[in-house]
């Protein structure tokens, strides 16, 4: 590990249990805090982590100013469960409806959307799909924000078992992360070498650092966010936060296959424009996997392109603030 990833483990590395509720209220003064859940057919666990957020951290204390779930073409609940919670809910699809080009999928798309119906100065992403959820998820990514001006995004770890059918635990969660993400990253960008869940959907950033960068429309988003924040205001403005333990649903192989695809697009595209490589060719955008039928393996492929947002600042509609 770089002697300089050491010194920002030992000063920019803490714990949620180091940001207790009333500290955090003492520091927040006029500051205002935005939570936002991207959710995609979450209606099974979206109601309790809104339901929790709002009664500690809206009710008990006003740290949260807004709560809003940004509701990715569910197909079930989610919208109600979340509005019953006591969210605010906005369909992706109807934010920014005017711009040009094509209505774009994915967890990214609805966080880059959310900077356009969100107004507070610091904004706190959490995935819809947790289990076992803790408001100190969303105190502990603030803590940082809150206590030093300097810190300007701020992303959670933590212990990912996985649970399988059978409810039983085994510590491999996170199979993306080891099997592609630390080694591209420890490969090619070796000062984000010390962020433990670098493709973690816990984290928090300052509304004028976010505003200016891009967002991946895909499963890259985070990885694209690590990259492009480090180039754009440098490794001692990111802050990681322990949140402990963090339980949700596992996708399948195949599926972590299409993600790895999307997230090895990301990095391609960050080498690229960073001038780390010399292409002598565009990656395949198409991933063949094979599924058993009848008569043995069958090919099938599966777009893995990755789609990308501008910074939203360099959006007419936004920065006039038409929509806030």
């Amino acid at each position: 590990m770089l002697p300089e990833v050491e010194a920002w483990l030992a000063g920019r590395m803490s714990a949620a249990a180091d940001w207790p509720v009333g500290s955090l209220m003492a520091a927040k003064g006029s500051t205002t805090v935005s939570v936002v859940l991207p959710a995609r057919d979450e209606a099974g666990t979206v109601g309790e982590i809104v339901s929790a957020i709002r009664r500690d951290l809206v009710e008990a204390v006003p740290l949260v100013d807004e709560l809003i779930v940004i509701d990715s073409r569910s197909t079930d609940d989610t919208a109600d469960e979340a509005v019953r919670a006591g969210a605010k809910v906005i369909a992706q699809d109807e934010i920014l409806p005017e711009l040009d080009g094509p209505a774009y999928d994915g967890k990214g798309e609805a966080l880059w959307k959310s900077l356009a119906v969100t107004s507070g100065d610091l904004l706190v992403f959490v995935d819809a799909d947790l289990r076992e959820f803790r408001t100190s998820f969303v105190t502990g990514l603030l803590g940082p924000l809150l206590a030093d001006p300097s810190v300007a995004y701020v992303k959670g770890c933590y212990d990912r078992p996985f649970i399988g059918p059978d409810e039983q635990e085994a510590r491999t969660g996170g199979r993306v992360t080891e099997l592609v993400a630390r080694p591209l990253l420890n490969l090619h960008w070796p000062l984000l070498a010390g962020f433990v869940q670098p493709l973690a959907g816990e984290y928090a950033g300052r509304r004028e650092v976010l505003e200016r960068v891009p967002f991946v429309t895909g499963y890259g988003v985070e990885l694209a966010l690590l990259i492009d924040l480090l180039d754009l205001v440098g490794l001692g403005a990111l802050a990681q936060v322990d949140l402990g333990r963090r339980v949700h649903s596992h996708q399948t192989t195949e599926a972590l296959g299409r993600m790895a695809g999307q997230i090895m697009h990301t990095a391609w595209s960050r080498l690229e424009r960073q001038n780390k490589i010399i292409p002598m060719g565009a990656p395949s955008l198409r991933l063949t996997q094979f599924e058993r039928g009848p008569a043995g393996h069958r090919p099938v492929e599966r777009e893995i392109s990755v789609a990308e947002r501008p910074a939203m600042a360099t959006i007419p509609q936004y920065a006039s603030r038409a929509l806030r």
